[in-house]
């Protein structure tokens, strides 16, 4: 299997057109009354090994070689920013994701319902599973008739990197960067392939939602979801975080680049100056080992600034 299909799995972009850029809603923004850090997690920082030399990842995503680096003190949302909590933020301002701006975004086509599929004109080249579809957006994830009213404690998707950045400007916060990110989503361990160890199913116990079964074809949901779970499921790692693998893809702020471990400093490093693609992290509920195998946590992905699909969501962090 090609690297290009491991990846199309997990990712789908809006294809390249002059059509829509998201305007600038900075005077709508304003900040909650309530303290930034309420609810965070204080990490310490320091130095740590980020990245992988293991046979298991991708040389071409730039996953190694493994560099020992040092993040300054920071606080983290335990788990990424819910339905309940972007909703909040909209209210409050009246923002519009760049997936209503656009008019549709990506959805996996075992979710979309038969009257909508009716309607789907677009699907990925060589990954078929990814249906543009009209209509759908954080609301309404799986496109018109669809509703999140059982799903407000899950992670909000159909957001954009510039979504993302807007409802951190509101809440006061930021996106964590990318040595942020794995720093606090290995908890303490020390190069190990997940958050909570090497073992993916130890003593037989699901630690994270992810595809179980054939992919795309039949999802056996053994470990009780098809689609996204609630932020706060599954056990927390050594640092308090919950579902840094598996659940839902997150931003990240750093513009992505397969050499940044070779060509970024090593003290809190930011990534590029510039590229085509922000970073992504901790893949999502379609991962699955025969494909994407990014829900271990040295796995790096990424995707354009304004793409939005039904497994990205991000969570954020702010300074100490």
């Amino acid at each position: 299997m090609s690297h290009e299909q491991k990846t199309l799995c997990c990712c789908a972009s809006r294809p390249k057109s002059p059509a829509h850029r998201i305007r600038q809603q900075h005077d709508v923004m304003t900040k909650r009354d309530k303290s930034v850090t309420e609810g965070m997690i204080y990490l310490s920082g320091g130095e740590f090994l980020m990245g992988t030399n293991s046979n298991e990842g991708f040389p071409r995503d730039g996953e190694g070689p493994v560099r020992n680096v040092k993040v300054n003190p920071f606080y983290i949302d335990p788990c990424t920013v819910t339905n309940s909590e972007f909703l909040e933020f909209v209210m409050d301002t009246g923002y519009k994701t760049e997936a209503e701006l656009y008019g549709w975004s990506f959805v996996f086509s075992n979710f979309v319902s038969e009257q909508v599929a009716k309607t789907v004109t677009e699907v990925v080249q060589n990954a078929p599973w990814w249906w543009a579809v009209k209509g759908a957006y954080w609301k309404e994830p799986e496109g018109p008739g669809s509703n999140i009213t059982d799903r407000m404690d899950h992670p909000v998707v159909h957001v954009s990197w510039n979504d993302a950045m807007a409802y951190c400007q509101w809440s006061g916060k930021r996106l964590l960067t990318e040595a942020e990110w794995e720093y606090a989503a290995r908890g303490g361990l020390v190069q190990k392939r997940y958050p909570w160890g090497d073992r993916l199913h130890p003593d037989g116990k699901h630690m994270c939602n992810i595809w179980q079964g054939t992919f795309p074809g039949k999802n056996k949901g053994a470990d009780g979801y098809l689609g996204t779970a609630p932020a706060k499921s599954f056990p927390a790692n050594g640092y308090g975080l919950y579902n840094v693998s598996g659940n839902v893809w997150e931003w990240c702020s750093d513009w992505f680049s397969p050499t940044s471990y070779m060509d970024d400093t090593c003290e809190s490093p930011k990534g590029p100056s510039g590229g085509k693609a922000k970073v992504t992290r901790g893949g999502s509920y379609l991962c699955h080992q025969s494909y994407c195998n990014r829900y271990r946590v040295a796995a790096r992905s990424s995707n354009t600034p304004d793409s939005s699909t039904g497994n990205i969501g991000f969570r954020c962090a702010t300074d100490a």
